[in-house]
């Protein structure tokens, strides 16, 4: 799921950027100095969320990053060289400030040392927000989900009603063909005749695919209300959907039927773009 939440403890700030991912996928920016708590960090993530690319950015307040001092003994005797060549050599100028920030040496910057204990604490409130960014997204995604699985129930159902119906008016078209070509006056095996229409017939049944769809219409039903880690269990199920209303499509030669089956798609693809928000 998309999302964000950030934190902001003692000289510490962290963001989270939640996307849409399959799998869970993290990178995490830390100060230099800090790498050691990557380890950790990730732990952390991973015990909250299971799916989703999170991006997560640690920041050190800039005063709190390093301190800078000068070695003032090693300044003095620096000085008192330059200043004895001076006189030595007959040099003229004065031995001023900028002459002095040439030799590099003398200004020594050091890591601050930081209380660690805030960089945790901003880290936990960065995720319970992003948590809760992430809750209030998946209601509005369980909502939408049922509504399209009810869709699909029902479209589910107008293709049973037509089944029966079907099947018999290929049987007849079957008949009326035969005597198109060969006249109504023509002795043919009836007995042959119906079980040749029958195997067509056969062929051309969806039976199961109706079967199959509502066992898992109702499986994801049961999947949505009940919660929890669910993604990678509704991906399944949108697939194995998808793959009955493909079957549906192409066996029946009725336009009815067929008009149903991508109408039933068209909402599962919806569903499929909503299951990579589900962790």
């Amino acid at each position: 799921m998309t999302g964000f939440g950030s934190g902001e403890r003692g000289s510490f700030k962290v963001e989270i950027r939640s996307l849409n991912h399959r799998f869970m996928d993290v990178s995490i920016k830390l100060p230099q100095g800090l790498a050691r708590h990557e380890i950790e960090l990730r732990n952390m993530l991973k015990e909250e969320f299971s799916r989703g690319r999170l991006d997560v950015n640690v920041y050190v307040a800039e005063g709190a990053r390093q301190r800078v001092r000068t070695d003032t003994a090693l300044a003095m005797d620096i000085y008192n060289a330059l200043q004895t060549l001076k006189d030595e050599l007959l040099l003229s100028g004065n031995i001023s400030v900028d002459v002095m920030a040439g030799f590099r040496d003398i200004i020594i910057s050091e890591e601050a040392v930081l209380n660690e204990t805030p960089l945790y604490e901003a880290f936990r409130d960065a995720v319970a927000m992003l948590s809760e960014m992430r809750e209030r997204e998946g209601v509005a995604i369980l909502q939408d989900m049922l509504a399209r699985i009810e869709a699909i129930s029902l479209m589910n159902s107008r293709v049973a009603s037509l089944c029966p119906e079907v099947v018999n008016a290929c049987r007849d078209k079957f008949v009326q063909r035969l005597n198109e070509l060969f006249g109504e006056g023509v002795v043919c095996d009836g007995n042959r005749i119906m079980q040749e229409a029958a195997i067509m017939a056969e062929r051309m049944d969806i039976s199961e695919e109706i079967t199959r769809i509502s066992s898992h219409t109702e499986q994801m039903k049961n999947l949505l209300l009940e919660g929890g880690t669910i993604g990678r269990k509704a991906e399944f199920l949108v697939q194995e959907l998808n793959r009955e209303a493909n079957t549906i499509s192409s066996k029946s030669g009725d336009y009815r039927v067929s008009s149903i089956a991508v109408e039933m798609k068209n909402e599962l693809e919806k569903m499929r773009e909503q299951v990579q928000n589900i962790q």
